[in-house]
């Protein structure tokens, strides 16, 4: 388990600093939407050779798949596309703090709910109580 807490910290790192390098290179390009093209074209490289070095296999099952399960797919252009937009005129911080909290807020309700085939995990107290004090901090970096 520890593997995948370290997996997922690097992967937490890396967001807000997707978020400033896009926003740059929206900026530099006069485009979010170049930018996020831009972006995605290397990640379908990147994630196209991992897919190969790993035995290049499952693509048979994407036609047998739910098709809302690819609505994944919309998701992370609509987060790369708005965080590009979005930082340079909010802030890299400010803007990962909302998307922060809009994940905080999502993980709970998909747990709580078991949606998409996730382990339940009941909304509780403690949780909320995480959320809220979330949405406080959010409101505390917004007061300078």
């Amino acid at each position: 388990m520890a593997q995948y807490a370290l997996i997922m910290l690097l992967a937490g790192i890396g967001i807000p600093i997707l978020a400033a390098l896009n926003a740059a290179l929206g900026t530099r390009l006069g485009s979010p939407a170049a930018a996020a093209t831009v972006l995605f074209l290397i990640a379908l490289g990147s994630a196209g050779l991992v897919f190969v070095l790993t035995g290049a296999q499952g693509m048979s099952k994407l036609a047998a798949a739910p098709k809302h399960l690819l609505l994944g797919g919309v998701l992370i252009a609509f987060y790369v596309l708005s965080v590009t937009y979005i930082a340079p005129h909010f802030g890299v911080g400010n803007a990962v703090f909302f998307v922060l909290l809009g994940q905080l807020i999502s993980a709970a309700a998909i747990d709580h709910f078991g949606l998409f085939g996730a382990q339940v995990s009941t909304l509780g107290a403690a949780r909320l109580g995480g959320i809220a004090l979330m949405a406080a901090g959010v409101w505390l970096t917004q007061q300078t």
